[in-house]
Order: C-alpha cells, then sequence, then structure tokens
C-alpha cells in the first residue's frame, strides 16, 4: 500500500437521522458531493441555506428539515397554496401561455406597420413630424420646420387621425 492510500481519508457520508457514517465509493461520494454542494450554493444564493463553513460536512441537501434554513415563505413559482376557493395554486398558474405572448407581439408588429404605411400615405411628412416630436418641438415649431402654417399642421394631422380611426377603428387609439 502507497503512503497516499494510507492518508487518504475513507468517503463517507453521514446520515443526520440516524447520526452514522456510511462507507462509500470513491465514485458514489463524489456524485453525491456534486449534488449537496449544487443544492447548498442555490439555497445559499437565495438567502435560504445559513449553514456556516464549519458544518458544511453535515449538509445532506434536505433543506427544508435543516437546523441553518432560514426561516420564512419559500418563494419558488411551482409552491402550491390554497387560494380563498379552497383550490391548489401556484404561482406559475398565473403566468400566460408564452404562445399566446408570442402570438400577440407578431400581430401588434403587423398591425404597426400597416398603420405606418397607412399614416405615410395620408400624411407623408409624418415621419418627419415623429422625428421633431421625439425631440421635444411644439407644434408651431413643427410647422415652421416643414413650411407650412400651424393651421394647416394641426387640420393635416386630424385628418389623418380621423381616417386612421375610421379604417382600423379600437385598433388606433392616438
Amino acid at each position: 500500500m502507497s503512503t497516499y492510500e494510507n492518508q487518504s481519508k475513507p468517503n463517507r457520508i453521514y446520515d443526520k437521522g440516524t447520526k452514522q457514517w456510511f462507507e462509500v465509493t470513491p465514485e458514489e461520494f463524489t456524485e453525491y458531493d456534486r449534488w449537496r454542494t449544487r443544492v447548498r450554493k442555490k439555497e445559499q444564493y437565495h438567502h435560504r441555506c445559513m449553514c456556516p463553513r464549519s458544518k458544511w460536512w453535515l449538509c445532506d441537501g434536505m433543506c427544508d428539515d435543516c437546523e441553518f434554513h432560514a426561516a420564512g415563505d419559500v418563494l419558488s413559482l411551482d409552491a402550491t397554496r390554497t387560494n380563498e376557493d379552497g383550490d391548489e395554486v401556484s404561482l406559475l398558474d398565473g403566468f400566460a401561455s408564452p404562445e399566446s405572448d408570442l402570438n400577440d407581439i407578431v400581430l401588434d408588429q403587423i398591425l404597426m406597420q400597416q398603420l405606418l404605411k397607412r399614416l405615410a400615405e395620408l400624411m407623408p411628412e409624418a415621419s418627419e413630424i415623429g422625428k421633431l416630436r421625439l425631440q421635444g418641438l411644439k407644434d408651431e415649431a413643427i410647422a415652421d420646420a416643414i413650411g407650412i402654417k400651424r393651421t394647416t399642421f394641426r387640420s393635416r394631422i386630424e385628418k389623418a387621425r380621423a381616417a386612421l380611426r375610421e379604417e382600423y377603428g379600437e385598433d388606433f387609439q392616438f
């Protein structure tokens, strides 16, 4: 037997329930140690594990029963609770499915492209007006910048708004 083998610690796992040590193979110990370290680090990241470093050897990955587990409610999306109707629900149940959100986004984008195209047909200077509005200019300054009177500018905007409202109904809110 080599000197290294004499000095190496045996691979043992401590069971807090029975307060006993169990001999395991090095591979089993490595797999178990990686798993419990991953669990402990996740719990520490979420501020639920308050285990001091000197007691990490006690960690068995069963955090809910651990004396070092932080008191308080579990903040998990899939943790179930009883609602006022007596049904078991989770926070995850309240989220809409990602597919419906994606469909809504795509449809909104198509509608926006159609609106902008129609606005450009009704009022060719609409793009320039939008850029000037983003700079914080008022109606009079915008009218001067595009070379028309303020009243003409306001009249064109109202006509374009009315036409879009008539064509797109409730989808156009301005």
